[in-house]
């Protein structure tokens, strides 16, 4: 399947668009279009600026959000896939792939619909998720921003969890500590857990994504510059670092930190 930033790329110029001209159309910044097209993003971009593109471009309603989806589907999980998709075909020829026979292709059987058939069939046989099992996505940086990824797990869908029985957010994820800016009260390898569901306030310690997909920990405190536009000021709460304004629109996550476990040392 050609990959997500060459199919933008090859539809933009089929239009005859610049980059300055589908930032225009899409309201997505001329930078994050540049490191879309040319793969340097290390996620694909969200699914809301994504459905920009799609009617920016031309696209099918839908078509660059699956593939996006198809994109952050970890190996080991197409591997599962892989192997149900050949059961399924085995079935239904009513005897083993032979050697000449074509291989199984996994991004076809989604877009056709087989795919979604057979992972329903096979629904009934997963243990659902509990919804106080929060997932351990990744490290969030208590420090300056840096990429994030979410290392392609499904929602909910982690290698280690925390249980929190008083959250009932199922969209909720902790992430590991990494960096000094939030102590005393966050060390180095801390869990802290953090809920979409929930406004932010001012002053609340949050989770926070940027349009460029980098991400940080910080205090958000929401104030007006001198000429009383909205800001957001991020505040660290090491006094050695310095804080950052800047303007809303280049935050596309805000999540509340709830709760926080930490290693009691010897």
């Amino acid at each position: 399947m050609e990959p997500l930033g060459e199919k933008l790329r090859r539809q933009r110029r089929r239009l005859g668009l610049t980059l300055d001209e589908l930032a225009v159309r899409s309201t997505i910044s001329k930078p994050y279009l540049s490191l879309i097209e040319t793969g340097r993003v290390p996620n694909p971009p969200s699914d809301e600026k994504l459905q920009r593109l799609e009617q920016a471009l031309g696209f099918p309603a839908g078509q660059l959000v699956a593939q996006a989806h198809l994109q952050r589907t970890p190996p080991d999980v197409r591997t599962v896939l892989q192997r149900l998709l050949l059961q399924h075909r085995t079935a239904e020829t009513g005897g083993p792939a032979g050697p000449d026979e074509t291989p199984v292709n996994l991004d076809i059987a989604y877009f056709n619909g087989v795919l979604q058939e057979i992972v329903e069939q096979q629904a009934e046989n997963v243990e659902p998720v509990q919804a106080n099992r929060i997932p351990i996505i990744n490290k969030v940086s208590a420090g300056y921003p840096k990429d994030f990824t979410d290392l392609d797990y499904p929602r909910g869908v982690a290698d280690d969890y925390v249980t929190c029985p008083e959250l009932s957010d199922s969209d909720a994820f902790a992430a590991r500590v990494c960096g000094d800016s939030m102590m005393p009260k966050y060390r180095e390898g801390d869990v802290v857990v953090f809920s979409p569901g929930l406004v932010p306030r001012s002053g609340d310690d949050c989770f926070i994504r940027f349009e460029d997909g980098q991400t940080t920990f910080k205090r958000v405190f929401f104030e007006a510059d001198e000429r009383g536009k909205s800001v957001l000021r991020l505040q660290p709460r090491n006094e050695r670092y310095r804080p950052q304004t800047l303007a809303p629109e280049k935050v596309t996550g805000l999540y509340k930190a709830l709760y926080r476990f930490e290693r009691v040392e010897d």
